[in-house]
């Protein structure tokens, strides 16, 4: 039987070790001039928000609070601590000089409702960030607003669908996406909040588009494609050039998620493959901050003749003065408060200038060599290698677990035994087209030694699982959290959302 473990550190809620009286602050008390002169000072505050009743906030020292919080952060995992190859994810280091320039008084005092002409610093730092993410893509114009990769993506399919408005008139009979098997699941979702009907194209043996199904699908009815190059399975799109003339000739357009753009860098623009619209995950490539629900960004770049319909405002530069243009009359609007997540975007500027273009390029190829170095130490018998094995892998590659289904042993119960090895899980279960899939991006910023020993790691657990399944099911135990019920776990009816459920003993 699969046992499942309580958390062997159950870190109270600050509610929940409160008692009255204890106070961690100390404000200073109300001058006495000011009692002079107004008298009550409650009598300042309108009586309509006045509260009924004190706030029932937590009561506790200084010293209570600083250990619950230190106590905290030790449960959590960072790159900062251990090696975490999140397949398509892109975890790399985040360097700290980033986060210091970003820390700068001068850029946290800024803010978004200052004049132009006070904000010359800012907007000429992100025109020069969207000139090098131009360069970098192959597209004419890059706007920094979307917040994230999916947030670009739905921008994406919002520009397509204006633009094909614009061209087919009332006759506009575009109305599919095609989206490939093994895509990212935003894919699809952000082209079905766009209003398309989004049409899946199959993988052929070797991983990739399948050209034939691809043929039978592209027809007038056709919007466009969105295509991840490499693919998730971490294999570059061989026929991309015929797929862009497939999908040109029909009037549609090519959409790139850059969420694989890691593998590309120096090497090959998507703009050059014949790609209409990207977008970038700048928090994942540009080694911003990254997981765990955000900050992100996903500045989205076009070619040319979809540059007026870039969501506003877009930044300017007239002679030596920056200037924001909302003036557009054909744009799908706006789509986020003011220009963008400034304190990734400022990371990512800093991020390129370190790197300069050379390091760029480098920094692709030591990722694409730890990803098929790491592979070729992998035990196949334990994971054999997803679809055509004599392809080289990108930046990325999926193995699968399957054959140790024999015991009972998953893909999860893998990923949970990593875990108490002090490192991270790669991704599981996607892409949805392998079985058992386990996902593994190593990135460039791991020494050869974390590589060694993560496949070690994978290689010792498949033994195990084969000799001792049990020892597998039962992990992990060296975490702060062990094995969850994963149904409990997601269930609206388990699920404890608030310290008043815990507190008042419901369900």
């Amino acid at each position: 039987m699969k046992k499942y473990r309580q958390a062997i550190w159950d870190e109270p809620l600050l509610i929940e070790i409160s008692k009255q009286g204890r106070r961690g602050f100390s404000l200073p008390s109300i001058e006495p001039d000011l009692v002079t002169q107004f008298g009550n000072i409650e009598s300042l505050i309108p009586k309509e928000m006045h509260r009924s009743e004190k706030p029932d906030l937590p009561a506790l020292s200084e010293l209570q609070v600083l250990r619950h919080f230190i106590r905290l952060s030790q449960m959590n995992f960072a790159i900062d601590l251990g090696f975490y190859p999140l397949g398509s994810c892109t975890m790399k280091y985040n360097p700290k000089i980033s986060d210091r320039i970003c820390s700068s008084s001068s850029l946290r005092q800024l803010h978004p409702y200052q004049p132009e002409s006070s904000s010359q610093g800012i907007l000429e730092i992100l025109y020069r960030l969207a000139t090098m993410l131009e360069n970098i893509t192959g597209e004419d114009r890059v706007s920094l607003i979307p917040a994230a990769g999916a947030h670009g993506e739905y921008i994406g399919a919002l520009i397509m669908k204006a633009y094909h408005s614009d061209q087919e008139g009332k006759n506009n009979k575009r109305v599919e996406m095609i989206v490939p098997d093994s895509a990212h699941g935003t894919n699809p979702a952000s082209a079905s909040m766009a209003g398309y009907q989004v049409v899946t194209v199959d993988s052929d043996k070797r991983g990739m588009v399948d050209i034939d199904k691809l043929r039978s699908i592209v027809s007038e009815r056709t919007a466009g494609i969105m295509l991840t190059v490499p693919n998730t399975l971490g294999l570059f799109e061989k026929d991309i050039v015929l797929i862009s003339k497939m999908v040109h000739d029909a009037g549609g357009l090519l959409y790139y998620d850059g969420a694989n753009m890691n593998a590309l860098l120096g090497r090959v623009r998507p703009g050059d493959m014949g790609f209409d619209i990207i977008h970038l995950n700048v928090h994942k490539t540009f080694s911003t901050p990254h997981g765990g629900g955000g900050p992100g960004a996903g500045p989205i770049g076009v070619k040319r003749h979809l540059v007026p319909y870039l969501p506003t405002p877009l930044i300017e530069k007239e002679d030596q003065t920056f200037k924001l243009n909302y003036d557009l009359p054909n744009s799908v609007g706006s789509v986020k408060s003011f220009y963008g997540n400034i304190g990734v975007l400022v990371r990512v500027y800093v991020y390129l200038l370190l790197m300069g273009r050379d390091g760029l390029k480098k920094s692709s190829e030591l990722a694409v060599l730890a990803s098929n170095y790491l592979l070729s130490k992998l035990d196949k018998t334990y994971y054999p290698i997803s679809h055509d094995k004599d392809i080289m892998r990108k930046h990325e590659f999926v193995v699968s677990s399957k054959p140790l289904l024999e015991k009972g042993v998953r893909a999860l119960d893998v990923a949970k035994k990593i875990l108490d090895e002090g490192m991270h899980a790669p991704s599981i279960y996607f892409p949805l087209i392998v079985n058992e899939a386990i996902m593994i991006e190593p990135t460039e910023t791991e020494p050869i030694e974390e590589l060694d020993k993560y496949a070690e790691v994978l290689n010792r657990i498949g033994r195990e699982a084969m000799a001792d399944p049990e020892a597998i099911f039962n992990s992990p135990i060296l975490t702060s959290i062990g094995r969850l019920d994963e149904y409990k776990a997601s269930h609206p009816k388990t699920m404890k959302l608030t310290w008043k459920s815990l507190r008042d003993g419901e369900n």
